[in-house]
């Protein structure tokens, strides 16, 4: 099988390719900068029709993962890429004759000010916050009801692991600066995934697509399965870094509007990225966990590293000699 993944340089498409190279699958990646990746490469943007068509000729399966993420940026660069990017993606692969399309998706466009508590696979929602749910949302609103070519959305939550400069870099940097703040005490349960987790089930995804008919149309959210507090998860990370975790502690209503307040102060410095906004109060200060079985069963698909492993794996990486 020959697979396009763009957005290799992020974590999970890093992690997939090799995964899909350990499965003897032939990969092609898309993206704006070089790689070490030892893999055809297609430099360009998906903005750009005639670059995605060159990426996506000849090529089985597409798993698309590049985004704009985060929380800099106007909704309009959001939506340019999220949004317009996918849609050149999809269209390409329709005219290239692929037989499906693995969607990366996330959890976030299902819920925004609302708990969470087992939910298996919501719908997504205009009803989000932030310009990457709202544009995801629709995005993957568009990919699964695609009737030209099989397509399935694959939502990983809160994903993390080796170097991850996101979800454990940016606790370990505010712990280092004693700068980290819990919210509600951090007594609100999520759902997190290891990278390798994430990465074999776009691979089990990818081999599925087109062939397995009930995939078709489906949004499948990805987690460990294994809902933890955030006091919990901050503790084990601090605690793999080697860092003492000494959080102080605001409540959810003061957060949001805080949150709101200083959205409103950053708009007037586009480039920095704000410390808080409303939409990182809720992730923190409220419930969000799935019920992953229907993911688990039209897979085929378990996650292999649990937790504890996985955190025993991050504090060998910050040992003298490890990735710091």
């Amino acid at each position: 099988m020959k697979v396009l993944v763009t957005g290799a340089t992020s974590m999970i498409g890093r992690i997939t390719v090799q995964e899909l190279l350990r499965c003897g699958h032939e990969v092609r990646i898309l993206q704006r900068g070089d790689s070490d990746l030892d893999v055809e490469i297609v430099r360009g943007d998906i903005r750009n029709p005639v670059v995605v068509n060159q990426a996506v000729a000849g090529c089985d399966v597409v798993i698309h993962a590049a985004a704009k993420v985060g929380l800099l940026g106007t909704y309009a660069e959001f939506y340019d890429i999220n949004v317009k990017g996918t849609e050149n993606v999809v269209n390409a692969a329709v005219d290239a004759g692929c037989r499906g399309i693995v969607y990366v998706s996330s959890p976030s466009v299902s819920y925004s000010r609302i708990p969470v508590n087992g939910a298996m696979n919501p719908p997504a929602t205009d009803d989000v916050l932030g310009h990457y749910s709202k544009t995801k949302s629709l995005a993957e609103r568009a990919v699964t009801a695609e009737s030209r070519i099989a397509t399935v959305a694959i939502r990983p939550h809160l994903v993390w692991g080796i170097g991850d400069a996101q979800l454990v870099g940016r606790i370990v940097d505010r712990a280092k600066q004693q700068r980290l703040v819990l919210v509600n005490r951090g007594e609100a349960i999520v759902d997190t995934t290891y990278i390798d987790n994430v990465a074999d089930a776009l691979v089990s995804a990818a081999e599925r697509i087109g062939v397995q008919e009930n995939l078709r149309g489906k949004a499948l959210v990805v987690s460990n399965g294994e809902p933890r507090t955030v006091a919990s998860l901050v503790s084990s990370i601090c605690e793999a870094a080697h860092i003492s975790c000494t959080p102080r502690n605001i409540g959810l209503r003061a957060a949001v509007w805080i949150g709101a307040i200083i959205e409103l102060i950053f708009k007037l410095r586009p480039n920095a990225e704000p410390p808080l906004t409303k939409f990182t109060a809720y992730q923190l200060g409220i419930s969000h966990w799935f019920d992953i079985s229907e993911t688990c069963e039209l897979l085929q698909w378990a996650p292999r590293i649990n937790l504890d492993e996985g955190f025993q794996r991050l504090a060998e990486s910050y040992k003298p000699g490890g990735l710091d």
